[in-house]
């Protein structure tokens, strides 16, 4: 069973049925485009020799809806150190730009002494009996006020979102690495923080992820912390976690978008990647 988000074809990089967003049947989702970039930028830094930094930060600009049609992706290193590498990336499709990233990698070494605060409660995953671990693509769990469970419709309300993801591969034939697979899942921010009562009725127009560490595999959760709404713009911030603890933060933007709204009560999924509306 091949969940990939895209099928290599020369340099472009073709969408599959997984890519499809909710918003339209021809349009992909913010987590397809996100993993195509970060794909690119780790490509990027791993040609230029530098296996000795880390990712640490990643934005992506989402200004034009991207299509389920062929794109590709240019990079460049904006500036390169001894301790840090900046890389940008450009999505285009028929040679429009639709999206771009800029990536900073960062040099790992001994962290300073002293003491300086930091939360003393941090979001879990589910508990293991409840979601095994696994690297195979699933279903999302999500946790509200109903707990965790893989059906949408229980976390339709307006109550404090948590998510479980299996990061998918992003090209079909390849390993989905760890900084894909999270720099894919941080669009999810916009989903657990932007979901209520009714559905989700705000679209993000960016992602910025920060990341002090890599997820230990591909399975990442995302918690919400924080939103905040004005006008029909809202701007939330997740906790980026795994099994381990806590790895960042996941912020997005998001302008008002309630004559589509993407409405899940009744929705199932399978992991096949197939979507369904439960019969009444």
């Amino acid at each position: 069973m091949d969940l990939s988000l895209f099928e290599a074809d020369g340099d472009a990089l073709v969408p599959t049925g997984i890519a499809r967003s909710m918003w339209s049947d021809n349009q992909m989702h913010g987590v397809a485009i996100s993993g195509a970039l970060s794909r690119a930028i780790e490509h990027c830094v791993d040609d230029a020799g530098r296996d000795d930094l880390r990712p640490a930060r990643m934005t992506v600009d989402l200004f034009r809806p991207a299509t389920m049609d062929p794109c590709l992706v240019t990079t460049e290193i904006v500036r390169e150190g001894r301790r840090i590498c900046l890389v940008d990336a450009l999505l285009t499709q028929d040679g429009q730009r639709v999206a771009r990233a800029s990536a900073i990698f960062l040099k790992p070494s001994a962290s300073a002494a002293g003491e300086v605060w930091a939360p003393s409660e941090r979001p879990e995953p589910p508990p293991e009996d409840v979601a095994p671990v696994s690297s195979e693509p699933r279903v999302p769990f999500f946790h509200s006020d109903a707990g965790w469970t893989q059906k949408f419709g229980d976390h339709q309300d307006g109550s404090r979102k948590a998510s479980w993801n299996t990061g998918l591969p992003v090209v079909s034939g390849e390993e989905v690495t760890p900084f894909q697979a999270v720099a894919a899942m941080a669009d999810g921010a916009s989903l657990v923080t932007n979901w209520g009562s009714e559905g989700v009725q705000y679209i993000n127009t960016d992602i910025t992820l920060t990341l002090a560490r890599l997820p230990e595999g591909v399975e990442v959760g995302l918690a919400a912390v924080d939103r905040v709404e004005h006008d029909g713009i809202a701007v939330g911030t997740a906790t980026v976690f795994d099994r381990s603890g806590a790895l960042g933060t996941a912020v997005v933007t998001s302008l008002v978008n309630a004559r589509r709204t993407v409405d899940f009560d009744g929705v199932e999924y399978s992991d096949d990647g197939q979507r369904r509306r439960k019969q009444s």
